[in-house]
């Protein structure tokens, strides 16, 4: 491979953009237009964003090449997540409940990328979690997703505090939890040189505003989706990547 070393460099800092929790087909046309990498689909009924398998898959097919479906499951049956990723070529998998690693090996049939969410605590509790070792033990995932730990299962909107996050951790990371076009920029220059690369996962903070104020769960805003991938356009900026401490 050939090239000048800027442009080089500036690759390796791309930040890899997921936008979760889908449900309309406009919502993921936005996404694409406005260059997200990667579409979730909850398919965890509980969720106020939850598709089914069929809706997921329905949604699925307007993708373009090059952009990956993330099926989302919090303690699914091995045989369930298989059925649905038959149903869905190509996608990811993304476990956010309790599952072991054995676990995630079973239902992805060793042969499925999966990534594995890690709930990190609020507040200065989340120096009590041994994220080294939490991505040691989860070697096989592709990435380990870290999200602030909520009561119940899946995103809260909550942030979690990034400074507190190991500063060597051998595994692809991806930034989620309380995410919004105002605050992304920070938390991929504090987080990304915490791992080995950096991706980042979007929910609440690109929903449309209910009548109260309140996020719209599972209905977009196209223009929130142009705002915040336009924050991480910023943050892999050279002048930013040289110059952030």
């Amino acid at each position: 491979m050939t090239g000048c070393p800027d442009a080089m460099h500036s690759t390796q800092h791309r930040t890899r953009i997921k936008i979760c929790g889908l449900t309309r087909e406009e919502d993921v046309d936005a996404a694409v237009a406005a260059g997200a990498d990667a579409i979730g689909f909850v398919l965890y009924a509980p969720s106020p964003r939850a598709v089914s398998v069929a809706r997921a898959a329905e949604l699925a097919r307007r993708l373009p090449p090059f952009v990956t479906p993330v099926l989302l499951f919090v303690n699914e049956t091995a045989s369930n997540v298989i059925a649905a990723c038959a149903e869905i070529p190509g996608a990811c998998v993304q476990f956010h409940g309790d599952e072991s690693p054995e676990q995630c090996q079973t239902a992805t049939q060793g042969t499925r990328a999966w990534m594995r969410a890690a709930r990190i605590p609020l507040g200065d509790d989340a120096k009590q979690f041994d994220l080294v070792e939490y991505a040691q033990r989860y070697s096989q995932a592709q990435a380990i997703l870290l999200d602030a730990h909520v009561d119940g299962y899946g995103g809260g909107g909550k942030t979690f505090n990034w400074s507190l996050l190991p500063t060597s951790v051998a595994s692809h990371l991806v930034l989620s939890g309380g995410l919004t076009p105002a605050n992304v920029t920070d938390g991929i220059l504090q987080v990304r040189p915490r791992g080995l690369s950096l991706a980042v996962d979007v929910s609440s903070g690109v929903e449309a505003d209910g009548p109260d104020g309140k996020p719209l769960k599972g209905i977009k805003d196209a223009h929130k989706i142009h705002r915040f991938i336009a924050a991480v356009r910023a943050a892999d900026a050279p002048n930013l990547q040289t110059t952030h401490v």
